[in-house]
């Protein structure tokens, strides 16, 4: 199908049935949050799988191609061989395309440095993709939890880390009880026994060599709340300290609009 004009192309391929399932109050606000790159069309749950793929290959990212900072690594690997590629980071080939999983959903680039995907097409999912797929130096994860501090570069980088990312995803812990049960349902996350005490631990698998773990400590007799995040080992290989910043506090700006869709106030700034 040809890339959508306006919402209203969208809407057609609606049901019009206003279920409210996907979070929007009518079929045509959820088209035009389509439309504008808010919302996913795979998140109408309605839609066939046909009609996603269909829709998802029509964006197949002019809206991406706008961002030009993006221009050389994306050039980069599409001159990669693909099909080493995929071997060295966990990802595979269909046709002219290289397609990983990020949180559980294809997410794809073909030779000619086209995306195709049905997930919100956002800086933080492009820029750790490329460097992944250009710098992961495919090391097995090996379960060593670190936290971002103990990562390489990442001491001097903490203090910010821990105020706009750890902090500001604990607030929304604190309030949106079913954060982590969203979580594991959404975006193919596991809850794990804690290696660190702690009252909830998920594992998100955010790219194929890189998961990341959310450990979350319940107020308790005079004592707040903790949340903190930590990375795989392989991490200072695989996707290096810059992306890991990137992923985890997109991951946070992510959380924080899934808490506000389901009516719960978050008082700290939103994230940039």
């Amino acid at each position: 199908m040809a890339r959508p004009e306006n919402a209203m192309e969208i809407f057609r391929l609606l049901n019009k049935s206003n279920c409210r399932e996907c979070g929007e109050k009518t079929c045509l606000a959820f088209a035009g949050a389509v439309f504008q790159g808010r919302r996913a069309i795979g998140e109408c749950p309605h839609l066939s799988p046909r009609v996603i793929e269909r829709f998802a290959d029509a964006r197949s990212l002019a809206d991406a191609r706008s961002d030009d900072s993006f221009d050389e690594p994306r050039n980069q690997v599409a001159a990669l061989d693909f099909q080493q590629a995929a071997t060295r980071i966990g990802g595979r080939v269909q046709g002219n395309r290289l397609t990983l999983k990020i949180l559980g959903k294809d997410f794809s680039i073909d030779d000619k440095g086209d995306f195709h995907t049905d997930i919100h097409m956002l800086p933080w999912v492009i820029g750790p993709f490329l460097g992944y797929v250009l710098d992961c130096r495919g090391r097995e994860v090996s379960g060593e939890w670190l936290s971002f501090r103990e990562l390489r570069g990442g001491a001097e980088r903490y203090p910010l880390f821990r105020k706009r990312i750890e902090e500001a995803m604990r607030q929304i812990a604190d309030r949106y009880p079913d954060l982590f049960s969203d979580m594991a349902h959404l975006f193919r996350g596991r809850q794990i026994d804690s290696p660190f005490d702690s009252d909830v631990s998920v594992i998100l698998p955010v790219l194929p060599l890189v998961p990341i773990m959310i450990c979350y400590w319940q107020a308790d007799e005079g004592m707040d709340s903790d949340l903190l995040i930590f990375f795989d080992r392989s991490a200072d290989d695989n996707i290096g300290i810059d992306n890991a910043y990137t992923l985890a506090a997109g991951l946070t700006q992510m959380f924080e609009k899934l808490a506000l869709r389901h009516g719960v106030p978050i008082d700290h700034p939103h994230l940039n």
